[in-house]
């Protein structure tokens, strides 16, 4: 079954990777699709139009309708033309995936400034400059009185849910992405928007090295880490099958998606009245060994995580 025919798509980092997989799924269940991508180096420096042209190739040669565009989407200008190229091309916009992104790794000791900056401008700015545009358009479609029936996806990390080792830049980053999905979700219901978040695990350019050699072998010819996986929940958010689905953030790798639960009131004591910090060692502690123990961060023995809890409430 078709799922997402002429309804009108955006997708940033389509170039390549998850992002590529994606405008080529949505091509292939009727969408018209405006794949972005400036055409960086993993690491975001350099550019080319070549990758978005190529995909967009490939979708026409296959009979579907796309269009490329290579604007800069943490650029606020940059991002309020993506929009209107889906505009200007297909008459109206009905979904945005947000993807693109590259990585800057280092331990935070050796983390420069322009390395944290220039990831969270590529991943949690180039989420919100896009959506704040998009979103303007559909406030303007709903306020007009014509019917809106829109999606966005945004996409985070399981750096961003439990935090990654050598990644702080990048799960700080992909932690605001999940916070910004739930705030998008709440605010722009109201005008006919849904807003979820996927974490996905893929092979592509910024985990080829993540990714050991036995996990990129197919087993029983399945390629669990083929970024071809990931797309099938993309395309169904963007459906409009998904219209009662909203806040959420997905994992999904292989064939594998989960409900990410993220944070939540826990155990609490209340005093009643202000405490002194001398008193606190007990009631916290005792708050702890009540609350749900944390997933350890990725890269980080659980061993090591639980000796330091221990530690921490003697």
């Amino acid at each position: 079954m078709v799922l997402c025919r002429d309804r009108v798509v955006v997708v940033t980092g389509a170039g390549r990777g998850i992002g590529r997989a994606h405008a080529l799924a949505f091509a292939a269940h009727g969408a018209r699709v405006v794949v972005n991508d400036v055409g960086v180096a993993a690491d975001g420096s350099g550019g080319s139009p070549g990758p978005a042209q190529q995909v967009v190739d490939e979708i026409a040669a296959v009979g579907g309708r796309a269009v490329a565009n290579t604007d800069d989407v943490a650029d606020w200008d940059g991002a309020a033309r993506l929009i209107q190229a889906a505009l200007d091309s297909f008459g109206r916009l009905d979904v945005l995936v947000n993807n693109a992104g590259f990585l800057r790794d280092r331990m935070l000791v050796n983390l420069a400034e322009d390395e944290w900056d220039a990831v969270v401008r590529v991943h949690l700015k180039g989420h919100f400059a896009p959506l704040r545009h998009a979103a303007a358009h559909w406030r303007a479609e709903r306020k007009a009185g014509r019917p809106v029936d829109a999606r966005v996806v945004n996409t985070s990390s399981g750096a961003g849910l439990l935090g990654s080792v050598g990644q702080g830049n990048y799960s700080a980053a992909k932690a605001g992405i999940a916070a910004l999905t739930l705030v998008a979700a709440a605010e722009l219901g109201r005008y006919g928007v849904t807003v979820n978040a996927i974490a996905p695990a893929a092979r592509t350019r910024m985990t080829e090295q993540t990714f050991s050699d036995a996990m990129a072998q197919p087993v029983d010819g399945f390629d669990a880490m083929a970024p071809e996986n990931i797309s099938p929940l993309v395309v169904w958010l963007g459906s409009e099958e998904s219209a009662d689905v909203t806040g959420r953030v997905f994992e999904v790798d292989g064939g594998r998606i989960s409900v990410a639960d993220g944070w939540r009131h826990g155990p609490e004591i209340d005093k009643g009245a202000r405490w002194e910090p001398k008193e606190l060692g007990p009631p916290v502690r005792d708050l702890l060994t009540h609350a749900t123990p944390p997933t350890p961060v990725y890269g980080c023995t659980t061993s090591r995580l639980h000796n330091t809890q221990v530690r921490g409430a003697r």
